[in-house]
């Protein structure tokens, strides 16, 4: 849904205002997150995904193609995103502890998480009071012309080799991205054998790696070359896969394990995050700056469609290996993109 969503409104958006998309964003997913715990069945959860899906879309091609008006030069525009990316994980972070206060270990079936979600709808109510107090920079558009032809303008740039580049190596990157972070808490609860509760938490430090890098690499972008700096963390990726994940094999834990308990392997491996995290920033932040700021929107629009189908293939593949083979295996595929990224 992301992607046929913003493929959608990636051409038009900037004529609908960006501040109007974020708006209709926070409305739909109130929405949702009201439905939830009033109406609780599976197809509200389908609903809400979508919704969120679509919403998300709005929201990253508004937010992606208002950073090029407010920034002068390439490295600011690196170093923005960066922070930008780096606050997103720390919402990512906090959900995994907002949830996890909600589950009940004792009664793993209840149901009663789904209170949660009266807190994130006055969040987000309280994020369109804020966004609606909040001015938006004009962006300057060439002429209107057709709907139609902005489609076809918009597919037109993949026909760029730098472009086509860039958008697979966001494909490649999302796709181990959400291959990990998806399947994270599986894994620390089935190979790991530690208790669900604890199995979401400890899956914070992933998010929270991946806030620190991306906070990190938007001061050290104003130092060193973007190339070096992703050239370094993609090495560094591969080389903690290859010597963590030995460590998970024939672990045993107390029944009494805590949060300060948990094996060293529940540590270790999360930290990939931290070397993960400037990799999708700098790669956007690459390819927008080097486009005219009138197709950003655009841009934007097909980098959230590669990192949805990254994303998805990304998580099935995941959880297909995860079934028919082990945990271990899963992560073990992701050198391969790795590799192909590096």
């Amino acid at each position: 849904p992301i992607a046929v969503v913003s493929f959608l409104i990636a051409a038009y958006l900037p004529r609908l205002g960006y501040k109007r998309a974020l708006q209709l964003a926070l409305t739909l997913v109130t929405a949702a997150c009201v439905l939830m715990p009033l109406v609780p069945a599976f197809w509200t959860t389908k609903l809400l995904f979508f919704t969120v899906g679509a919403s998300f879309a709005l929201v990253k091609v508004s937010v992606y193609a208002s950073i090029g008006v407010v920034t002068r030069s390439k490295a600011e525009h690196a170093s923005l995103l960066n922070f930008i990316e780096g606050g997103f994980m720390l919402g990512v972070l906090s959900g995994y502890w907002l949830f996890s206060a909600f589950m009940d270990p004792a009664a793993p079936q209840s149901s009663g998480w789904l209170q949660v979600y009266w807190l994130l709808a006055l969040l987000c109510a309280a994020n369109f009071v804020l966004l609606s107090s909040t001015s938006f920079p004009t962006l300057e558009l060439p002429a209107v012309q057709p709907l139609r032809q902005d489609f076809i303008a918009m597919l037109q740039l993949v026909y760029k080799p730098l472009v086509f580049v860039f958008v697979l190596s966001a494909f490649l990157y999302v796709l181990i991205e959400q291959g990990i972070g998806s399947w994270l808490p599986t894994f620390n609860n089935e190979v790991l054998a530690l208790p669900n509760q604890l199995s979401v938490q400890l899956t914070s430090i992933f998010a929270a790696s991946l806030a620190l890098g991306r906070i990190l690499a938007g001061v050290v972008l104003k130092k060193i070359s973007w190339y070096s700096l992703l050239n370094g963390c993609l090495l560094a990726m591969a080389l903690l896969i290859i010597l963590t994940l030995p460590l998970t094999h024939d672990i045993h834990v107390d029944a009494d394990v805590s949060l300060l308990s948990a094996p060293l392997a529940a540590y270790l491996f999360p930290l990939i995050g931290l070397f993960m995290a400037p990799v999708y920033p700098v790669i956007n932040s690459v390819i927008l700056s080097a486009l005219p700021k009138a197709q950003h929107a655009a841009m934007t629009g097909l980098i959230v469609v590669f990192s949805a189908l990254g994303g998805t293939t990304g998580s099935m593949v995941t959880g297909y290996t995860f079934a028919n083979f082990n945990g271990q295996t899963a992560f073990y595929l992701c050198l391969l993109p790795l590799t192909l990224l590096l």
